[in-house]
């Protein structure tokens, strides 16, 4: 196995201004799919993005040398645990988006750097003083930016403790990236923690939820293919999905976690921003009508 390199390409840091942008997009969009509840949507994205990683993992695997595939099976463990942390992410992040406005639902769910910071101190490998200081100021700035329109109707305290939850879990997501990806592929690193959280999520609404495998049911658990929904998912799985956190778990290779981590403090001011232009645009879903078979916008 290779060693991660010590010196950051080019590159990497224009993938990770694209996922920066890609992931930002995803809480308003998400909120245009209404009446359907925050765990069947965060399964309906992890879904799609499934299918959307398969054919990388299967060119990938078959591809692979006897080796790899060894050492891939040996780490199994390592990415279903992977997978656990993102569903624990999407799934509250995603009822927080339920009960708590999308400015401080954004801004709660990318306090990641923090509990790195917190962690590594109680690991006793604390961080320097400046990277300290750096996640500290910028949680700060964000939450000034994003407050700086007053108060707002809508926030909850338990909304807002779910999005940090959000933001614990993220961090064993992205730790466990750091340790496999530099030296695994990133499509069989990436396709199998996305399904293992897309089935979780999916158990995880059925149980809360009452999510139904009725394929004519609009909130089941295949809801998403229906031509309400369809254009949103896809978005999610192509743009937050794969531009988004499989640009996140490709950089990984080269950049440490805390710095993705305090790089995606951005993203409730970004996210902020885009959710006040969808709405100055009338950004609006399809409709159902009734039981009528049509749409209306």
């Amino acid at each position: 196995m290779s060693s991660v390199p010590s010196e950051i390409p080019l590159h990497a840091w224009l993938i990770m201004g694209i996922a920066l942008f890609a992931v930002s997009s995803a809480g308003a969009v998400f909120e245009m799919i209404e009446g359907v509840a925050g765990l069947t949507k965060a399964a309906w994205r992890l879904q799609a993005t499934s299918l959307v990683l398969l054919p990388g993992f299967l060119l990938q695997y078959s591809r692979a040398d006897s080796a790899l595939r060894h050492d891939w099976r040996g780490s199994l463990g390592l990415l279903c645990a992977s997978g656990l942390c993102l569903a624990l992410h999407f799934g509250t992040w995603l009822v927080s988006l339920d009960m708590t406005t999308l400015t401080h639902s954004l801004l709660f769910v990318t306090a990641h750097p923090l509990v790195i910071i917190v962690g590594l101190w109680l690991l006793r490998r604390p961080a320097t003083r400046m990277q300290s200081v750096g996640a500290l100021v910028g949680f700060v700035g964000a939450a000034v930016v994003v407050g700086g329109g007053g108060e707002e109707a809508g926030v909850n305290l338990y909304g807002d403790f779910l999005a940090f939850l959000g933001a614990v879990t993220v961090v064993g997501y992205l730790v466990i990236g750091r340790m496999v990806r530099g030296w695994m592929p990133l499509f069989l690193y990436a396709f199998p923690v996305t399904a293992v959280s897309a089935v979780l999520l999916t158990g995880w609404a059925i149980f809360a939820e009452g999510m139904t495998f009725d394929l004519a049911e609009m909130t089941g658990a295949f809801g998403w293919v229906s031509a309400a929904w369809v254009g949103y998912v896809a978005y999610l799985a192509l743009g937050p999905g794969l531009a988004g956190h499989t640009g996140i778990n490709a950089v990984l290779r080269w950049i440490p976690p805390l710095t993705i981590s305090m790089i995606l403090i951005m993203e409730p001011v970004i996210g902020s921003v885009i959710g006040w232009i969808c709405g100055c645009c009338g950004c609006r879903r399809w409709r159902w009508r009734g039981s009528r078979s049509q749409f209306v916008w």
